[in-house]
């Protein structure tokens, strides 16, 4: 019988074998001749064949696993004799398959009884007896650590060639996985904790979140395992392997088991670390005594009555971890406490970023999540400065050098240049910007290249950024076209003093829409609005591109060494062991209620978990309202705020502060404002923004449409935007109060309500008020309630050092020169070693004379000695790219060169373009007002101006002999202004321009370039433009005449022909002292 039951199943396996093949309709002979029909072989002809995967940026190609068949023997060779053969030879395996089947069935047939016992027909198999753990360790044992069937990987590549990369999932999908793995014993907490912490997680912060337990793993995957040490070791292994691939799928995967043996854990642990995925150990410490207390079901009860045997952390045991990640005594926190241990946790590590962590645990990565540093590298400096000389040059303002500052620094991250048009829609519609940072969805150069209206990609960049100011570049059509015309693909920057700082590439020219940008950027309506009146007085074009600095910007003005950039605060942040930074901005000097409100914040962060948070005293250091506290005196004021450091209620403890000024410009735009300030922090690390009431606010002028000399802003409207921000992501905003004086202890707080009497309220108006009038430390004890009256201050308010240094500037404000108001460079002057000067250039208290010399306009002779015709001495008063306007002063001593002045007294500046010509005086003339033109103006009373068109800037002060070309007579406010044209005998192409002809033979375009300036270059002071008499240049004969014309006058002048009602001075020894 058994016999039989055996040939029975050995046959029915030959008709499965033949039913199979059947199936797969492939043709062959069976020993009755009987043809089934099929063609297996063209289907394994059609079954993809696997390629290596190419190095390239590409996708691995996916393939099916080969067979372990060789078909090359398969493949039938043409001509009639080897058909046969072949037929033979594919139908040969078959034949011997069914033969060797045939044969076992005969050789079981003869087997004895000891076979047919082994077969079924001896004792039966007790299968409680059967040790399924160590069958499974024997089968994984034996299988392969990879079972691979991805085709990259076969030459032993990782199986995550065929996946999608890790880090462009994450980008994408915005987290990273990580695997947090609760281990404890029963009833502390594993459960309820993952639970609420998915809770926030996913509702909060909108992270993919999927919790394991004991409750979803052993209704199905685990269905088939009990609690024996085995089954509980391959529930741990196959929930460990499930983890791995949700983390790796871009989850955070939240695991509740008591996993009670540490090898279990550490095996979890590795197959993670082996996939480079984050693992956490979250160990539960509760004592047994507590858990009994717990007992949420019951089940130490149980096992207290006998009812439950082999209960983990009773009578089974539990390995403690060693070395956990996290370990929670959740019997002595509260479950939020818990659960905001571990969400900071993931926070602090980057985990619900989907970007590669740039900066230490804690501290955030910069908007849009790649550092920007626009300085070109060192060993091309030399190279990019060459290839600046060659570019068109771009004049930008003090103010735009902040700007340029600000984004060649990082602190406007992600942008990396003046903003094109799309970049500016966005900024001003939006206060935001659509990112695309690792070209995820092909949008990683959007906004750097040229704004195209017509095309748009299939999906938007999936980051958005905050980007709430405008940050622009303006010219004037002179720019524009000089841009235009040169037919290169980049600009040179060219600071107010003449010094090229950086490279803008591939320049985008827009139409600059004031009225559309300033609506949207206040939303109010102030033409006294001092930025708003910077922004109507720019060019009508904007100039977007990407920068490249060309070195360090440096002012010089003693601050230097507190400006940093974004990526050395970051450095200073690290080596203070800084696990969370938060930035305070001031305008004002600190007092000791600012150092409350910054000691109290850290004090909240302490609270929240962080080991170390460390303050960023933040200074704002760019332009500023002329009224504002200057930054010199702030700085000066927080170096003795830190320099008391703890000992003073207004100090600051210089372990946990780091002082460093913000490089941006104010501009006062409130609501919309403060988000800009917050957002440039992150760049530096802070991941919390101290922000207070009306930041970024200002009274509206007496211009303003609506609240004239009133908060052109609701005070509460900024913190409240700045929460709401789109694109702020996780950065946290610290709210303070008001804190008044206590003058029971000689500390500024909080009120407290039920001692009002003991407060004193000191506001900045009160501060600046008592500082003008030079108030002195107050009693010690019986503070007058009427500071101003009494003159005096309480000792505990600010840092006595530092309200000395209050008390010096507003007893001395009106030295304007005295103080640095905002960050403006101080540059060294480009003048001539025979000269000498005193003051600041660029501002009015520069004056330069000549050091023999007693006057630049009457002892230098109008004529070199020995010199050819037509040339004459060339006194420079502006060397090229200069925009200081400079002149020498007829009224004063010895005629200095000067800084000219407005109307108001401020420094005046050529603002239309750079100059591309050396601008000065030829000595020992004059243009008479008496003597008319043509058509009946007068002279404008100044020496004879000159416009020197050589290739490069000659030194302020230097007299240099100049070929005369010829000039042009400038009509300006009714008077004449003859500009004489002409080039240094120094220039390398003086010998071949001798005419004007000559010059638009060599230098084309340069006489239109002139005629242009001359008429248009005060427009962009809202003055109108100039007329020329002609805008064709006289002869060299003309322009002589016209030069001896006008020394003759200054002749009369000298010997008192010409009544001098003027007030020159004309004690010049060539003038003999005539008057």
């Amino acid at each position: 019988r058994q016999t039989k039951r055996n040939i029975r199943y050995l046959l029915l396996l030959l008709l499965t074998q033949i039913t199979l093949l059947r199936q797969r309709k492939h043709i062959i002979n069976v020993p009755d001749h009987k043809e089934i029909a099929i063609d297996l072989s063209n289907t394994l002809k059609n079954i993809p064949v696997r390629r290596r995967k190419e190095k390239s940026n590409e996708m691995a190609r996916y393939a099916y696993a080969p067979l372990s068949v060789d078909e090359s023997g398969r493949k039938r060779k043409s001509g009639p004799s080897s058909d046969a053969d072949g037929r033979v030879h594919e139908r040969m395996p078959m034949c011997a398959g069914a033969c060797v089947l045939l044969a076992i069935v005969y050789v079981l047939s003869r087997t004895g009884s000891e076979h047919a016992a082994a077969l079924g027909g001896g004792p039966k198999c007790d299968l409680a007896t059967v040790d399924m753990g160590e069958l499974r360790k024997s089968a994984l044992a034996k299988s392969p650590p990879h079972i691979i069937e991805c085709a990259a990987a076969t030459a032993g590549d990782s199986q995550d060639a065929c996946h999608l990369p890790r880090d462009e999932r994450y980008e994408s999908i915005g987290q990273k996985g990580a695997t947090l793995w609760m281990t404890g014993c029963s009833g502390a907490g594993k459960t309820t904790i993952a639970t609420a912490l998915e809770d926030k997680l996913v509702k909060l912060y909108g992270a993919h979140t999927y919790r394991l337990d004991g409750d979803n793993i052993r209704t199905g995957l685990n269905r088939d395992l009990g609690f024996t040490q085995s089954d509980r070791e391959e529930s741990v292994r196959r929930v460990g392997e499930m983890a791995t691939l949700f983390s790796d799928a871009g989850i955070i995967t939240l695991v509740g088991l008591i996993s009670p043996y540490r090898g279990d854990r550490d095996a979890v642990r590795k197959r993670h670390e082996d996939q480079g995925i984050p693992f956490y150990e979250v160990f539960l410490d509760v004592p047994v005594d507590e858990l009994k207390k717990r007992d949420p079901k019951g089940q130490y009860a149980r096992v207290e009555s006998g009812e439950l045997k082999h209960f983990t952390c009773i009578d089974d045991p539990y390995e403690e971890p060693l070395h956990a990640e996290i370990t929670l005594k959740t019997h002595e926190l509260k479950i939020e406490e818990s659960v905001d241990l571990l969400f900071k946790r993931l926070q602090r590590d980057g985990i619900l970023d989907g970007a590669p962590k740039l900066n230490p645990p804690g501290l955030p990565n910069p908007d849009g999540d790649l550092a920007v540093d626009l300085h070109v590298p060192s060993h091309l400096r030399e190279e990019r400065t060459a290839e600046a000389e060659t570019l068109p040059k771009v004049l930008i303002t003090d103010v735009d050098l902040n700007w340029l500052q600000v984004v060649g620094e990082g602190w406007a991250a992600p942008l990396r240049g003046f903003m094109r048009e799309g970049a500016l829609l966005e900024t001003i519609h939006f206060n935001s910007m659509l990112v695309d940072p690792f070209n995820i969805t092909a949008n990683g150069k959007k906004h750097e290249r040229k704004t195209d209206f017509t095309e748009f990609t299939e999906t938007q960049p999936p980051v958005r950024v905050s980007m709430s100011v405008p940050i622009t570049l303006s010219c004037t059509e002179y720019t524009k076209a000089a841009i235009e015309r040169s037919g290169k693909r980049a600009v040179a920057l060219v600071t107010q003093m003449g010094k090229t700082v950086a490279i803008l590439r591939d320049p985008e020219i827009y139409e600059n829409r004031k009225e559309e940008i300033v609506t949207r950027m206040f939303g109010a309506i102030d033409p006294g609005h001092p930025y708003i009146k910077m922004m109507y007085a720019g060019g009508d074009y904007l100039i977007g591109g990407e920068v490249e600095l060309l070195d360090r910007i440096k002012y010089n003005d003693g601050l230097d060494k507190w400006r940093k950039t974004s990526a050395e605060l970051m450095e200073e942040f690290k080596s203070k062991g800084a696990d969370a930074v938060y930035a305070f901005q001031t305008r004002n000097p600190t007092h000791a209620g600012h150092a409350y409100l910054m000691k109290s914040a850290g004090e909240d962060l302490q609270k929240q978990g962080f080991k170390k948070p460390v303050l960023w005293l933040s200074p704002l250091g760019g332009w500023t309202k002329s009224d504002d506290v200057p930054l010199d005196v702030r700085v000066k004021q927080h170096e003795e705020v830190l320099r008391a450091g703890t000992s003073h209620p207004g100090g600051l403890d210089p372990a946990t502060t780091v002082m460093a000024i913000w490089p941006s410009p104010m501009v006062y735009a409130g609501p919309t404002e403060v988000q800009f300030h917050a957002k440039s922090r992150r760049s530096a690390g802070a991941g919390y923004f101290v922000v207070g009431r009306d930041p970024a606010g200002l009274k509206g002028s007496m211009d303003a449409v609506a609240h004239r000399d009133d908060d052109l802003y609701n005070g509460d409207h900024g913190r409240y935007v700045l929460q709401m921000s789109p694109g702020i992501g996780g950065m946290k905003m610290l709210s303070f109060t008001k804190v008044v004086y206590d003058i029971r202890d000689n500390t500024m707080k909080v009120p407290d309500d039920s001692r009002p009497d003991d407060f004193i309220s000191i506001s900045g108006t009160k501060m600046r008020a008592l500082a003008a009038q030079g108030a002195v430390p107050c009693p010690e004890r019986n503070i007058p309630t009427d500071l101003l009256e009494a003159n005096c201050v309480p000792k505990g308010f600010m840092v006595p050092d530092g309200w000395k240094g209050v008390v010096d500037y507003y007893q001395n404000a009106e030295d304007t020169e005295r103080w640095v108001p905002w960050s403006r460079p101080r540059v060294e002057p480009l003048y001539s070693s025979k000269t000498s000067y005193t003051g600041v250039f660029g501002l009015t208290s520069f004056e330069l004379k000549h050091k023999t010399h007693k006057s630049l306009w009457h002892d230098i002779p109008m004529i070199p000695q020995g010199e050819e015709d037509y040339v004459v001495n060339l006194v420079v008063e502006i060397p090229m790219y200069v925009t200081a306007k400079m002149e020498a002063y007829k009224s004063e001593p010895g005629n200095p060169i000067k800084q000219d002045q407005n109307k108001d007294g401020s420094p005046r500046y050529y603002t239309y373009g750079t100059p591309f010509f050396n601008y000065g005086f030829i000595p020992q003339t004059w243009e008479d007002p008496s003597v008319k033109s043509v058509e009946g103006n007068g002279g404008d009373n100044d020496p004879l101006d000159v416009m020197e068109i050589g290739s490069g800037p000659i030194s302020m002060g230097s007299t240099t002999p100049c070929r005369v070309l010829g000039s042009l007579e400038l009509i300006d406010e009714g008077e004449t202004d003859h500009k004489v044209i002409c080039i240094a005998l120094t220039d390398p192409d003086q010998a071949r321009i001798r005419s004007m002809y000559d010059l638009e033979r060599i230098k084309p375009g340069t006489v239109d370039r002139l005629v242009h300036w001359l008429k248009y270059y005060k427009t962009s002071d809202g003055k109108g433009a100039n007329r020329l008499a002609s805008e064709t240049p006289t002869t060299q004969h003309e322009a002589m005449q016209i030069i001896q014309d006008t020394h003759k006058r200054w002749n009369m002048l000298c010997d008192g022909e010409t009544v001098n009602s003027y007030g020159f001075w004309l004690e010049g020894v060539e003038c003999q002292g005539q008057e």
